[in-house]
C-alpha cells in the first residue's frame, strides 16, 4: 500500500485542505468516531464538502454524496479526498465503501489508514478490489496531527492526556495565600475551555475540588460538557458533581476511560496531581499558559509539586510542537521527546 503518490494532480492537495478544514469544523460533535473531512470532485468540476456528523449519523463521505445527490451532480468518475480512510464495517451507520462503490466515483485520496482494528487497511483494499484507485498518504502529517487523539486511543487502548498549567513567568502557580484566580487572562480562559470542550473527560484532585470548588463546564466557547473526574472525594453539593471519584491508579483509570471510548482527557491539577501523572510519565501534551506576571519569590506555589530532577542530566526534556500569543499570555505546548 504507497505512503505517497508522486503523480497527485496539482487539485489534490486543494481537496485535501478543504477536507482537513471540514473535519476540524467536526471536532466537537463527532466524538466517539473520528473527526472526518470529504471532499468530492465531480468530473466538471464541481466540489461537495462533508463532515462527520454526532455518533449515529452520517460519516463524512455520505454527507458530501448526500449533498452532491441534492444538487443533482453525477459523481460517477469523481475524485474524493477524505481525511482517514472510509469505513469498510457496519457499525451504527453502513459502510462509506458501499457507498462510494455504488455512487461510481474513479478515484479515492486518503490521508491516513484507519487503525481501528474494524478498518486496518480493509476498506481501501475494499475500494481497490472494487477496481477504484486509491491514494494513501496526501496531507498525512496534517491529519494525523488533527487526529492525534484518536489516533493514539486506537493504538493504546487509552486516552490522550493533555495536562494543562498556567504559571506566571516565574513558574508560580498561586500566592503563598492559596490565591490564583486569574493568573492568565480572558484569552487563556476560553482556550482552556475549549480543550474541556474537545476532551471527553476532565481531572482534577480532591483538594483543588475543596479549595476552589471549580464546576469544569465548558462555558467560554460553544461546545459540550466533559465528565469530571475527581482524584478522590467531592462533597455531595461541590459544583463538580455529578462527577466520577476515583481512588485507584492513575494507569488503570487510563484504561478504564479508554474502554468507555473518552479519546482525550484534560487533567487540570492541582500541582500534585499533575505531578504524578508527569513523573508516570502519562502525559502526550503539555499545555502551559504563562503570565506577563512575576510573584517575585520563591514562597508561591509551583507548577509540579514535590520532588524534581536530582541532577541536570536527569531533567524531562520534550519538544516544543507550537507556541500561541493568547491576548497577554503565551501558550508553550510541548510534547515529549521521541525515545531513540
Amino acid at each position: 500500500m504507497p505512503d505517497t503518490a508522486p503523480d497527485t494532480p496539482d487539485t489534490v492537495p486543494d481537496l485535501m485542505r478543504l477536507a482537513l478544514a471540514a473535519a476540524a469544523g467536526a471536532r466537537l460533535v463527532a466524538p466517539p468516531n473520528p473527526w472526518v473531512g470529504c471532499v468530492i470532485e465531480t468530473v466538471d468540476g464541481r466540489r461537495f464538502i462533508g463532515a462527520t456528523e454526532a455518533p449515529g449519523l452520517r460519516h463524512a463521505e455520505i454527507v458530501a454524496l448526500d449533498a452532491a445527490a441534492a444538487a443533482g451532480a453525477d459523481v460517477r468518475g469523481a475524485t474524493v479526498a477524505t481525511t482517514l480512510e472510509p469505513c469498510s464495517h457496519h457499525g451504527r451507520t453502513a459502510p462509506c465503501t458501499s457507498a462510494l462503490i455504488e455512487a461510481g466515483v474513479a478515484r479515492v485520496v486518503t490521508s491516513l489508514v484507519d487503525p481501528d482494528e474494524r478498518v486496518a487497511g480493509s476498506g481501501v483494499r475494499t475500494l481497490r478490489e472494487a477496481g477504484i484507485e486509491v491514494v494513501v498518504g496526501v496531507g498525512a502529517d496534517e491529519a494525523a496531527a488533527q487526529l492525534c487523539a484518536y489516533l493514539h486511543h486506537r493504538r493504546t487502548g487509552r486516552p490522550y492526556v493533555v495536562l494543562k498549567l498556567a504559571a506566571t513567568l516565574d513558574g508560580r502557580t498561586a500566592a503563598p495565600d492559596g490565591t490564583s484566580q486569574w493568573i492568565t487572562g480572558p484569552e487563556a480562559r476560553a482556550r482552556v475551555h475549549r480543550l474541556r470542550a474537545e476532551s471527553g473527560a476532565v481531572i482534577v484532585g480532591a483538594g483543588t475540588v475543596r479549595a476552589d470548588d471549580p464546576s469544569l463546564t465548558v462555558r467560554h466557547v460553544d461546545g459540550p460538557d466533559p465528565r469530571r473526574v475527581v482524584l478522590g472525594h467531592a462533597a455531595p453539593d461541590a459544583k463538580v458533581q455529578p462527577c466520577t471519584e476515583w481512588a485507584g491508579g492513575l494507569p488503570e483509570l487510563l484504561e478504564q476511560l479508554g474502554s468507555e471510548d473518552v479519546l482525550q482527557v484534560l487533567v487540570e491539577g492541582g500541582a500534585k496531581v499533575a505531578a504524578s501523572f508527569h513523573r508516570e510519565r502519562l502525559v502526550d501534551r503539555y499545555v502551559i499558559h504563562l503570565a506577563p506576571a512575576l510573584m517575585g519569590g520563591d514562597d508561591g506555589m509551583s507548577m509540579l509539586s514535590g520532588l524534581g530532577a536530582p541532577t541536570i542530566d536527569q531533567l524531562w526534556r520534550g519538544r516544543v510542537a507550537a507556541l500561541t500569543q493568547l491576548g497577554p499570555d503565551i501558550e508553550v505546548e510541548l510534547i515529549p521527546q521521541e525515545t531513540p
